[in-house]
């Protein structure tokens, strides 16, 4: 009887062997040239967990025989980095460093990278779920490719999933009969580890009830899996059904739910930057211009659990959850964008009015741009009632302001200056 996981026993070793992200690993694609020609460079994976980042780490590690060293972000720090550094100096370059979730290491701890990367001491490989772009550091990235993996698509699934089964057959001596997938695709969310996972759960637990055919249903897989998997994982769907409360907690004025849900991410140990961005989002789109300091308390925020990390930023998160749930709402600065955008769509590229065109030459002067332009600091109030928009399109109305005290005040203030509109 096996006693690893069934994700780390189908863990696949050859490129061959490895399920999805076609992109990178066809026959013609660059990653797999790069890899088949002995030559790689230090590279970011980024993608959804579960989508093959580390295992593809340790398919290239042995397809060029390189010594693996592995760092987890999480639990490792300079120290240890410099440590792997030291190590890798005798091996002439033939070294690899996987980093799994490198967006969670420090400037400092990313900056301790730089030298050994730059002289290719090692060749940096490092797997992250956020955008590097905001996560990784502009000189690191720089010295990187980074590589987008995608989600798993429903055939990479069920190729998985006819594996999976074929080894539990194996394991317990018991036929397995897959006549509905679509709740194991589902509770997977395009995760190859969660399906495994899954579907290792539910036959374990069918063959403990003493079957010896297990047909996969969706709801015998339901009826399993939800019984078993009711904690909180921070890579799963029910990080995600906590995240949408929390939002909507605070989008529905209620501070006790929003910190309720706030202390159940803490306790699960989430990213505190992923809450304090999405705090960010919110603050925007559901409250805007009905209380403008909520952006900049948000702002401020995100800026503030980056520096300090856990446990202390849960206050700064509770503190700004709480003002973002007791802010006025308003949607209209959201509602605005997205109805400019249809209306863009829908018009196409709309010529600029002649008389709000910039004319930095006689030639475009004598074609009459910038005609008839009035500047509105010329004129009592600092307003000037002209056009703005292009022709075709004149008196849209894109904004509707909130009812609420300083949206209300904008919508008479508009009113009178903008009748068109029909404030």
């Amino acid at each position: 009887m096996a006693t690893q996981p069934l994700a780390e026993e189908l863990r696949p070793t050859t490129l061959d062997e490895y399920i999805g992200q076609e992109h990178l690993i066809n026959k013609e694609a660059v990653l797999r040239r790069s890899i088949e020609s002995g030559r790689i460079p230090s590279m970011i994976l980024w993608g959804p967990p579960g989508v093959g980042k580390t295992t593809l780490a340790n398919i290239i590690a042995n397809s060029l025989d390189y010594q693996f060293y592995t760092l987890s972000a999480v639990s490792s720090g300079v120290k240890d980095v410099r440590k792997v550094i030291d190590s890798a100096y005798s091996l002439n370059g033939n070294a690899i460093l996987f980093i799994d979730e490198i967006h969670r290491f420090s400037k400092s701890q990313q900056d301790s990278l730089l030298a050994a990367v730059e002289k290719g001491v090692v060749t940096l490989i490092g797997a992250t779920t956020e955008n590097p772009s905001f996560e990784v550091i502009s000189p690191l990235l720089s010295r990187c490719q980074v590589y987008v993996l995608k989600p798993l698509s429903e055939s990479n699934l069920l190729l998985m999933l006819k594996k999976a089964s074929a080894l539990l057959e194996k394991r317990y001596k018991v036929k397995i009969i897959l006549t509905e997938t679509e709740a194991l695709f589902r509770i997977s969310g395009g995760d190859g580890r969660k399906l495994y996972n899954a579907i290792e759960l539910f036959v374990s637990q069918q063959v403990a009830a003493g079957k010896q055919e297990i047909e996969v249903t969706n709801e015998t897989v339901l009826n399993v899996i939800q019984e078993n998997l009711v904690m909180y994982d921070k890579q799963g769907e029910m990080h995600y059904d906590i995240v949408s409360a929390f939002i909507k907690s605070l989008r529905g004025s209620d501070p006790n739910a929003a910190v309720y849900w706030l202390a159940r991410m803490v306790e699960a140990g989430e990213d505190p930057k992923f809450i304090a961005r999405r705090m960010l989002i919110l603050a925007s789109e559901d409250i805007g211009n009905a209380n403008p300091n909520a952006l900049l308390l948000a702002n401020n925020c995100f800026d503030a659990v980056s520096k300090i990390g856990w446990p202390e930023s849960r206050i700064i998160l509770s503190q700004t959850a709480i003002y973002l749930a007791t802010s006025p709402k308003s949607n209209a600065a959201y509602m605005a964008i997205k109805e400019a955008q249809k209306l863009v769509k829908k018009t196409g590229n709309l010529p600029v009015p002649l008389h709000l065109r910039n004319a930095p030459t006689k030639l475009m002067e004598q074609q009459g741009y910038g005609k008839n332009y009035k500047y509105a600091h010329g004129y009592e109030g600092n307003f000037v009632d002209i056009e703005f928009m292009p022709k075709a399109i004149s008196g849209s109305q894109l904004f509707v302001p909130g009812n609420n005290p300083r949206e209300n005040e904008m919508r008479s203030k508009l009113k009178v200056m903008w009748k068109k509109y029909g404030y």
